[in-house]
């Protein structure tokens, strides 16, 4: 049985939770339609739901949707971050957050054996943009993730694990950008 619906069950009451006030409709959910007309019941979705490592008080939810078989649009709601801070946000390798400081999850998905960077040149298949937190430590980004999929296959994120840093990622230093220690983490289930 699928863990999906559960988790957008879960992730409902998160984002509730999440909120401090209501923001305009348009703004509530991750758009399910593309212009391309891609139908929303056919469209492969998944979540991963970040839970704290030891110490740390950094949650949230992020929402997937795939756009096509390279593209994954990605709806990060995160709590708990320093004020006004950028944070490393990555995929990694394994969909474990077992270990108290979530190095289970392993180093950064990197299937093709890319150098890490920034999306718009050489990357990790995991390179995230960095979370950008408001004033109240709370960031919510929505952004198009490329070479990766939610399909099975060798660039599917499925059973991956979401890993929020501590530091901003300087896109730079191999093989992690600099980014600190993991503040929380979540693994990713695909419907």
């Amino acid at each position: 049985m699928s863990r999906l619906p559960a988790m957008l069950s879960a992730a409902t009451a998160l984002l509730v939770t999440l909120g401090c006030s209501t923001p305009p409709a348009s703004d509530r959910s991750i758009a399910l339609s593309t212009d391309r007309g891609q139908d929303v019941a056919a469209a492969v979705l998944g979540a991963a739901s970040l839970t704290p490592t030891q110490g740390k008080d950094v949650r949230g939810l992020v929402l997937f949707r795939e756009m096509d078989a390279t593209h994954v649009m990605v709806h990060a709601r995160v709590i708990g971050l320093k004020p006004n801070a950028e944070h490393g946000f990555h995929l990694h390798e394994t969909g474990n957050c077992a270990s108290p400081d979530g190095n289970s999850a392993g180093g950064h998905f990197n299937p093709a054996k890319s150098a890490h960077g920034p999306q718009d040149a050489e990357h990790h298949a995991g390179d995230m943009p960095s979370l950008k937190a408001d004033g109240n430590g709370v960031a919510d980004q929505k952004f198009i993730l490329t070479g990766v999929s939610l399909s099975p296959g060798p660039h599917s994120i499925d059973t991956r694990s979401v890993i929020v840093h501590a530091d901003p990622d300087d896109f730079k230093t191999q093989p992690t950008g600099n980014s600190g220690a993991r503040l929380a983490c979540g693994v990713v289930a695909i419907q």
